[in-house]
């Protein structure tokens, strides 16, 4: 056997995701019924215990840990259960009834366990698989088993089969689907009414979007209105009105960012499951039956419109989180050049402050000689005041009198060094390192 290096652990993961939801091979006349139920999760592990009771309780295997999608024949009826990241999904098949929707496959239930399911009910639908009759036409099927609602069907699988339903909620609480099979193979005609199913729980998935649209476009509105009037108001402002004007703007921007936040996922998810209802629709290979809505024609005239509500609002979302961050630079810039200018007003007033300081310096300073000079000279007189007396010959008034300018000289000099000495070290200090 090859050595080869060591798996990454989500080697098998990974590839067996292609596998994961395989369809089921129905054969006609096949009853279903398929109930989806938003669990999200909170219910992780109670929709896994669930089967795990049913299964005891018919003496079949449960679903292992880690088991997404499990399918189970337990003879009164067929189960597939499937886990979504929001919804679980459980499909029930009963075989042989040939009156379609005459009693349902979900019937065959234990109703007691049924009602247990946790989970808020977010899609239900009856599907049945029948042989293609003959003679019986559309306007016969929609009166027999569509309440005589206008129909939407096509011929799909290139003809193989013909699918109708009416897209409606009926008295039991279920959606209908009514496949009637030509040349399909069990295998073939599995995918097909999977297909059918999955379009039906995604459409629904992909609506919880339109509330939140709807919801948020009111407040769009109001946030909309309150940014108008901040931007006039700016136009306007006087400096002391900015700090109120930011605070608002502050306050709008954070509920933005909050809805954004909340509404996010939803958009995203709305968006996802259009796709998918999409892409079924276009693995069905419709083609047009007289005087009938396809499954594509009724889901762009009515799933689209309310799908481009949910992208715009989201854009206008997203615009309105934009113009309020322009909006906020904006002014917080103009804050920004009034900090400036009080900035640069204070320190003009300190440098006036400051000359101020230096010329009474200077002028304290010019004090100091005379000060110096007079106390200076006064010394000089009492020393020649001591060498008169002492009878040297010494006239003291003439040495007094002498002393002056050479005292005046020489406290100049040295207030005139001590400033260089200064300046030298400011410069010193100053210069860059």
């Amino acid at each position: 056997m090859v050595e080869l290096p060591t798996n990454h652990p989500l080697r098998f993961t990974l590839s067996n995701e292609v596998h994961a939801r395989p369809s089921e091979p129905l054969t006609a006349p096949t009853q279903l019924s398929c109930i989806a139920l938003a669990t999200n999760w909170p219910y992780a592990e109670a929709d896994r215990e669930v089967i795990s009771d049913l299964t005891t309780q018919y003496g079949a295997t449960p679903p292992g840990p880690g088991v997404k999608h499990y399918g189970v024949d337990l003879g009164d009826f067929r189960l597939v259960w499937e886990r979504h990241t929001e919804f679980t999904r459980y499909t029930f098949m009963t075989s042989g009834a040939q009156i379609p929707f005459m009693k349902s496959a979900i019937e065959s239930v234990p109703q007691a366990w049924l009602s247990g399911l946790p989970g808020e009910l977010i899609a239900a639908s009856h599907a049945a698989l029948i042989p293609e009759p003959e003679t019986v036409s559309h306007g016969e099927l929609g009166r027999a088993y569509f309440a005589d609602n206008t129909l939407i069907g096509s011929s799909i699988a290139g003809g193989a089969a013909r699918a109708l339903t009416d897209f409606r909620v009926h008295a039991d609480g279920f959606s209908r689907f009514l496949v009637l099979n030509k040349t399909m193979t069990p295998w073939h005609a599995g995918r097909i009414v999977q297909r059918l199913l999955e379009i039906e729980t995604y459409r629904i998935m992909a609506l919880l979007a339109l509330p939140v649209a709807q919801s948020l476009s009111r407040q769009l509105t109001g946030w909309e209105a309150e940014l108008s009037q901040v931007t006039t108001a700016m136009s306007g402002s006087a400096v002391a009105d900015e700090p109120d004007l930011l605070r608002r703007l502050t306050a709008l921007q954070a509920a933005i960012e909050k809805s954004h936040s909340e509404t996010d996922f939803r958009f995203g998810a709305g968006a996802a499951y259009y796709a998918l209802v999409r892409r079924r629709i276009l693995e069905l290979r419709e083609d047009r039956l007289p005087e009938m809505q396809t499954f594509h024609d009724f889901t762009e005239r009515r799933l689209a419109p309310a799908m481009n509500t949910c992208a715009s609002i989201a854009e206008r979302q997203d615009g309105m989180s934009k113009r309020v961050d322009r909006a906020a630079q904006l002014l917080s810039t103009r804050v920004d050049m009034s900090l400036e200018q009080q900035n640069q007003a204070l320190l003009e007033s300190m440098n006036h402050r400051a000359m101020l300081q230096l010329r009474l310096q200077q002028t304290v300073e010019g004090l100091s000689i005379a000060a110096i000079t007079y106390y200076t000279v006064g010394v000089v007189g009492y020393i020649a005041g001591g060498l008169a007396a002492a009878g040297l010959g010494v006239d003291p008034k003439l040495l007094v009198g002498a002393s002056v300018p050479i005292v005046l000289l020489l406290a100049g000099f040295g207030l005139w060094r001590t400033r260089k000495s200064m300046k030298a070290d400011e410069d010193r200090s100053g210069a860059p390192k």
